[in-house]
This record gives C-alpha cells, structure tokens and sequence, in this order.
C-alpha cells in the first residue's frame, strides 16, 4: 500500500498511531505545540453542563464567546470574527481582503502561502536570517510595506507570524505599532497572526493601540488554551474588516462546544497564570538540555516550542522517523523554506516527557552512522 504523504504541520497522532499499530494514547506528540497543562477544569465543567446544547445547532454569530473577547479586549464585539480555528480565518483572508499578492517572511507556517494559492493569489518572500537567529526582520519589513514593492512586484500586504512558528522568534510591541501605522497610511494589509502571543502578552498589539483599518489580528485558542480538538480562533479588525471576513465562512463552522469551552477558558485566569509561570521555567530547562545534546544548536524562543538545528551530518528527515518509530512525534523542519535539512521543531511539553525526548534522542544523535 502507498504511503499517504504527511501533512506539513505537525499533530497527526491518528496516523502515526495506525502506522505503529498503536493507540492514541501511547503517542507522545512533539509536533504540536499545545499547552502541556492541558485546558482548564472549567471547560470540562462547562461541556459537561452544556450536553444540552448537542440537540440544536450552534449560535452561528458566537454571540457569547464574543461578548467575553470583547471585555477581555476591551473592544466592540463587532469588531471580532470567530472561526473554526485561526487556519479557516487564514484561508479566508485573501478572498475577503482581495489580497492578491502577499509577502511572508519564512521560514514560516505553510497555510499562509497554501491560502493565498487556493485564492487564486501568489506569495513573494522575504527572509529571516540563521545568522541572526532568525530573528524578524523589521527594518526590511518595513521598508517593504512602506514602498508597496518586493523584488520587484507590487504586494497588497504581509502576513506576520509573532511569535513565529517554526523559530520562535518575535518583536517588541513599539516595532508592531510602527507596522501598524505605516500600513494604515499606505492602505496595505498588515495581517499579525499571535496565535503564540499568549506565551509572551507583553509583545502583543491588542489591547494597547485601536486596530485602525488594514490591520488584523488572529488569536488561536488552540495553542494556550490547549483546545486543538474543538477548533476555536478569531480575529480582530476594524468593523468594516471585520464585516468582510465574516461573510466569507460558512454558516455554523463553529460548534457549539468550541464556543463554550472557549467561553470558560477565558474565564480561568488562575490557570492562565500557571500556564505562564511553568512554561517560563520548564521551556528554559528543556533548552538547557536540548543545548547539551553534542552539536545541536537551540534557537532563542519567545513561544512554547524550541527550533533545534541537529548537528552536522544528521538529517532531520531521519532523525524524526526514527524517533516516530519509538511513539515519539517531532516536527520536521527541513522542508520549510528558509531552514536547512537540520532544522526540527520540538514543543515544550511535561518535565517527564521532555526528559524522555532527551533519553530518545541522544543516543540516535551519538550512534548516527555507526
């Protein structure tokens, strides 16, 4: 039988289970950076008491769930559109915003240039640097946005992921602003997806400057809120935008446990806290660890992952097989643009987890080639 080829992003546990003939359960997913905390008790609560719910359709206007982001940013609930996760809001985007040319800068999440191809649109790129460890590049990104050109093509806007995803990287909330500003004034898009945001807030946009027009944001509740399953994100834009954006998604897309699991997230501050404080402390020991592999290289990270060049003559390709032999997923990197063939992504999951990463990977690393 042929192999069904993977999918780019990571997450896949259901082949990898069949592939190993396995349960779910015995895979331990690296691939996926989600909140090793898992959701808060609230949502169990709330689903539990919302069983009610399953015999009608979903609210299709996510009235609730916009109220609560609208106190939470002290914005107009007309200005937030919520979709089946941020990847449907990213594939409406081009359509809603008549973007046919956008710049990326890669190495970055692939559905940016997959929606903007199923759009009938084009991607140009710009690149972050490994010297710099890619780090974004904001003087060029200005430049772009402030002359409308790259390598020669006109471009209706940029797509920036922050932090970014694979490398971790991101910008101070004063360079976001000036991006902001100069979109605005020059009537090109500026797309800012935070779906990572949650893990480093005081480099987010929202909440502290208005969102004047051709400026969007997009929030996932996957990542932080560890909701992957029920599909949950948003975006947030000038009503106008916001209206556009809307009338691209379907009807329902978002179910009526989405919307109150998202709901109850919200409200758990407590566990947000947590969430924060071990993800501060255990993503630093995981580094640490990581860094002391022989030859590998960790890339600074403001997100709940970690981007690990492998040591010369490894290949990720091998490496991430090898390690999906033993029930454990990692997210090969090498096909991204902008990274090498070394390059994989590893979430920064429970303290007896990341240190059963170390014990599978070390001796692959050592043995290689023996």
């Amino acid at each position: 039988m042929a192999r069904v080829k993977k999918p780019l992003h990571g997450g896949n546990i259901y082949g990898a289970a069949r592939e190993l003939k396995c349960d779910t359960g015995e895979i331990i997913d690296f691939s996926a950076s989600i909140n090793p905390l898992g959701p808060s008790p609230y949502v169990w609560k709330a689903i539990a008491s919302s069983r009610h719910l399953l015999g009608h359709y979903p609210d299709p206007d996510c009235w609730v769930l916009r109220l609560a982001l609208a106190a939470l940013w002290r914005i107009d609930p007309g200005q937030i559109v919520v979709g089946n996760g941020s990847t449907e809001l990213i594939d409406a985007l081009p359509r809603a915003l008549k973007i046919q040319r956008l710049l990326v800068v890669q190495p970055t999440f692939s559905e940016y240039a997959s929606a903007m191809k199923r759009a009938g649109g084009s991607t140009t790129t710009l690149y972050a640097h490994r010297r710099d460890h890619y780090a974004i590049p904001i003087d060029r990104i200005r430049q772009v946005l402030e002359t409308g050109r790259r390598d020669g093509k006109s471009i209706d806007g940029i797509i920036l992921c922050h932090p970014n995803s694979p490398t971790g990287q991101a910008c101070t909330v004063e360079d976001l602003v000036q991006l902001a500003m100069i979109a605005h004034r020059r009537g090109r898009w500026l797309i800012l997806d935070e779906s990572f945001t949650d893990y480093c807030p005081d480099r987010s946009i929202l909440g502290r400057v208005e969102l004047r027009s051709h400026v969007i944001v997009l929030r996932s509740m996957t990542k932080f809120h560890a909701l992957p399953g029920l599909r949950v994100g948003y975006a947030v834009a000038a009503p106008a935008t916001a209206g556009r954006l809307q009338r691209q998604l379907p009807p329902w897309s978002v179910s009526a446990m989405g919307q109150v699991a998202a709901v109850a997230a919200l409200k758990d501050e407590a566990h947000a806290r947590r969430s924060l404080k071990y993800m501060s402390v255990e993503r630093e020991r995981f580094r640490m660890k990581l860094a002391a592999l022989p030859g590998c290289t960790v890339m600074p990270t403001y997100a709940n992952y970690c981007l690990v060049e492998l040591p010369r003559g490894q290949a990720a390709r091998d490496i991430t097989e090898r390690l999906r032999g033993r029930g454990v997923l990692i997210r090969d990197c090498s096909s991204v643009p902008g990274a090498n063939s070394r390059s994989v992504r590893l979430a920064v999951r429970t303290r007896i987890e990341n240190d059963r990463l170390i014990r599978e990977l070390s001796p692959l690393l050592l043995n290689h080639g023996s």
